[in-house]
């Protein structure tokens, strides 16, 4: 998978790092996830990564406000119809600011409809280094394949075949 620079937007909270995090250009290193890190969606269920092992995870951290993170948005939702429904791939749409009214009210006027969450706690740096959007692939395993920064279009063949790649393993 490669990956290139796009326009982000700042100002996201996380922990201090601890080491562990990835690179963000191709041939970025695979990490275990080494901590489990939850979220809730807007009816209360709350998810987190140990529990979506065996499934390849796509996780995209975003805000209302922030250009880059809507222009992306329909690529994603291509992205998602391709894939959706299926068992073994999970998508979380995280808003950073935690605000799921809001959220879900961008997702329906923009005629959206991928599950949206927020985080539970302070977002580890291993997953998010205070740029949105952000968007992390973890595979079945819970390692992390991917953390890209930045804008990107995900209605790729590019990004299909790297998803499939990791259903396949």
């Amino acid at each position: 998978m490669s990956l290139a620079v796009f326009v982000s937007c700042q100002s996201v909270k996380k922990e201090q790092n601890k080491g562990t995090g990835t690179e963000t250009e191709q041939g970025a290193k695979s990490i275990e996830v080494a901590e489990s890190v939850q979220f809730e969606d807007v009816n209360g269920k709350h998810v987190n990564t140990a529990s979506l092992k065996g499934k390849v995870v796509f996780i995209n951290f975003w805000a209302t406000w922030c250009p880059p993170c809507i222009k992306e948005m329909p690529s994603i939702q291509a992205l998602y119809n391709k894939f959706n429904p299926a068992d073994d791939i999970v998508f979380l749409l995280v808003d950073v600011d935690g605000d799921l009214e809001k959220s879900s009210a961008f997702m329906k006027n923009n005629q959206l409809n991928m599950p949206i969450y927020k985080p539970t706690a302070n977002l580890p740096s291993s997953f998010i280094q205070g740029a949105i959007p952000t968007t992390v692939i973890l595979d079945k395993n819970g390692a992390m394949k991917a953390r890209i920064e930045g804008g990107r279009d995900y209605n790729t063949a590019e990004m299909e075949n790297g998803i499939r790649a990791l259903l396949k393993e």
